[in-house]
């Protein structure tokens, strides 16, 4: 769901090479700019770290350029990959999708899992208008109660809005909510991704940018961490974070005290991202800077390339680590 567009071979060899070779900057040029730590989200399994890395920067480079700004040159960027971990937990815990379930037979349901299934469905369906009789046109003359541990009741609520909000498919959206149900009740899973962020995570001045499942994990690090750190800014992009079920699991919820400014960009298409973090879906003090202006050009309108490419995203990034 969340694998970037990779780029050619060459842009990506380019991008690497442009990053190796720039000179050893001044102390003082150390002082003012911060280091840029990169979260990445879910869907990353046995990928390149360093094709992934470059990746990123080009597209923050290509939103840079729209402004007429640039990256420093002296800039120290982070990408701590996690994307095989998770997939090895994935494959331990075999959590059946209901798509799954339908082509066995109906068997093997997990129902803690399909209860919170359910409830980030319902969450996104809410959100994005489907109706009664869309998601009863999916279900058919199905007797059965409709209900969360129903998991066809559960899979009509994806297909109608996999047909009818144009974004993201319901395999993808299960896909994402195994991946981020995993981290939030699993606590080996949890610790262990945790643990890959939290060695780039020093007490230097750093930008954390995270995105989807990535947003997830760069908060509970972040907030686990303490005044032990010095974030001038986090940057979230196409976060879940104020869905119900998944914020529920990080409770008690509060601002991380070692951010000093929270900057949340979303596409108002992205179904994973349809909750603004403000005071009814994420209450934290002080509140977070939303944003709404993000188009997407993704697919299925959540990809990071469609996110870090935006202009003000990139222009409030850029700014904070003293480009």
């Amino acid at each position: 769901m969340e694998i970037i567009k990779m780029l050619s071979r060459r842009t990506v060899l380019a991008a690497l090479a442009g990053l190796s070779s720039v000179a050893v900057p001044s102390a003082s040029a150390q002082s003012q700019t911060a280091k840029l730590l990169l979260v990445h989200g879910r869907g990353q399994a046995n990928l390149d770290p360093q094709e992934l890395k470059a990746a990123w920067i080009e597209t923050l480079t290509r939103g840079a350029q729209a402004i007429g700004m640039h990256i420093p040159e002296n800039l120290d960027v982070e990408f701590p990959y996690y994307g095989d971990e998770l997939q090895r937990f994935v494959d331990q815990a075999n959590l059946p999708l209901t798509g799954e379930i339908k082509a066995h037979g109906g068997s093997g349901q997990d129902d803690d899992f399909l209860a919170f299934q359910s409830d980030v469905a319902q969450s996104m369906r809410e959100q994005t208008g489907i109706t009664d009789t869309q998601v009863l046109y999916e279900y058919g003359k199905n007797a059965r109660p409709k209900g969360p541990l129903n998991w066809e009741w559960v899979q009509a609520i994806l297909a109608a809005i996999d047909k009818h909000s144009g974004g993201m498919s319901q395999s993808a959206i299960e896909q994402f909510t195994r991946d981020v149900y995993l981290y939030t009740r699993y606590p080996a899973v949890r610790s262990t991704i945790d643990a890959v962020v939290r060695r780039a995570l020093t007490a230097n001045k750093t930008v954390v940018v995270g995105h989807s499942l990535g947003s997830v994990v760069a908060y509970n690090v972040l907030h686990d961490a303490g005044q032990g750190i010095n974030v001038p800014l986090f940057v979230t992009v196409g976060s879940p974070l104020g869905i119900r079920a998944i914020r529920d699991q990080l409770a008690p919820i509060s601002y991380p005290s070692g951010v000093k400014d929270w900057f949340n960009a979303f596409d108002t298409r992205d179904v994973v991202a349809l909750f603004p973090l403000d005071e009814q879906s994420f209450p934290v003090n002080p509140p977070i800077r939303n944003f709404p202006g993000v188009r997407n050009h993704t697919d299925n309108r959540h990809g990071i390339a469609g996110y870090l490419d935006n202009r003000e995203v990139a222009r409030t990034i850029l700014m904070a680590v003293g480009s």
